[in-house]
């Protein structure tokens, strides 16, 4: 595998999970792959479980690993072709991509949606100038239209608490204070759409998904209904997609917040966030600190997912 951004890249997803589980089993068993090879993780936005668990990945299979932030360590950098740079920004993308590249093996970028041009970020213009110009192969650590680590982590921890072959999966959008990017849904449904789960979205009116990601899955506006004999429930907030109100919040409707009434409605289902969660406006404290909450093992298996997509791309460069 060259570069990893989508649950495609992944090839056989059955194999990738028999792969994540034995990692899991053992994460010191490839650290011959990464000798003396080198991982550079970009952050262009803040990060805790990603920086974390990535690090933690690439030290397991015996890599170095550098961390840039670019708004605190670096020049202050242009990402537009044709600009005269006579503003504050110092250094161009095109001239720093390259040399990123001459120090590493191996490029993570997290990158997020904007807001400002629909076209770029759904083109995904800053992690596709990595891997043009980087000469590297690159992840992505999250994008403005996917984060595919985080899904991929999301479906190792389905996998280990389903109690049925086909459980029942919904993704609720929940209320939120901020405008929020559509990456971690968009990519949950991609990747759930490549299961053969019962996969339901449900969320208010005006808040719908790009329809390449929602795929096959069921939309239901109703949450209740949506929620009904849910084996797994996975909340999330995200801005409105459709124009004219792209990156906007159209809603904070508090009534769609994830409480005891909801999951009740469920068969027992566990509860799913990718984490940092808003208390009492995605999901109520009593049930996150519930025993169905596995949003922390959910954050451990992080790590296994990333040692996964790491040990792929480092048997490319054998």
């Amino acid at each position: 595998m060259r570069n990893f951004t989508c649950v495609q890249d992944l090839g056989d997803l059955k194999q990738a999970l028999r792969e994540a589980f034995e990692i899991k089993k053992d994460r010191f068993q490839f650290t011959e792959l990464g000798k003396n090879k080198t991982l550079l993780m970009v952050f262009f936005n803040s990060s805790l479980r990603t920086r974390l668990s990535t690090q933690k990945a690439a030290m397991n299979l015996g890599m170095n690993t550098i961390v840039l932030d670019v708004n605190q360590g670096a020049w202050k950098l242009e990402t537009e072709r044709g600009v005269i740079m006579d503003g504050d920004k110092s250094e161009h993308l095109l001239e720093a991509i390259p040399v990123m590249g001459c120090y590493c093996d191996v490029i993570g970028v997290r990158s997020f949606a904007r807001f400002e041009s629909k076209e770029d970020d759904y083109t995904e213009k800053i992690l596709n100038q990595f891997i043009q110009y980087s000469g590297r192969p690159v992840f992505s650590m999250e994008a403005a239209t996917r984060h595919p680590l985080q899904s991929f982590a999301d479906l190792i921890t389905i996998e280990e608490y389903k109690k049925t072959e086909r459980p029942k999966v919904v993704m609720t959008w929940a209320p939120h204070p901020k405008a929020l990017p559509q990456a971690v849904p968009n990519s949950f449904a991609e990747w759930m759409n490549a299961t053969d789960y019962e996969f339901v979205i449900t969320h208010p009116e005006g808040y719908e998904l790009d329809p390449k990601f929602v795929g096959h899955a069921k939309v239901e506006y109703d949450q209740k209904k949506a929620l009904e004999g849910a084996d797994f429930v996975y909340a999330k907030n995200w801005a409105a997609y459709k124009d004219p109100n792209y990156g906007k919040v159209i809603n904070m409707d508090r009534s769609w917040t994830v409480d005891t009434e909801k999951m009740a409605l469920t068969n027992n289902a566990y509860f799913m966030h990718c984490l940092p969660v808003r208390r009492n406006m995605i999901v109520t404290d009593d049930v996150i600190e519930s025993p169905q909450s596995i949003v922390i093992p959910e954050a451990a298996n992080r790590e296994i997912s990333a040692q996964t997509v790491l040990k792929k791309i480092l048997e490319g460069l054998r």
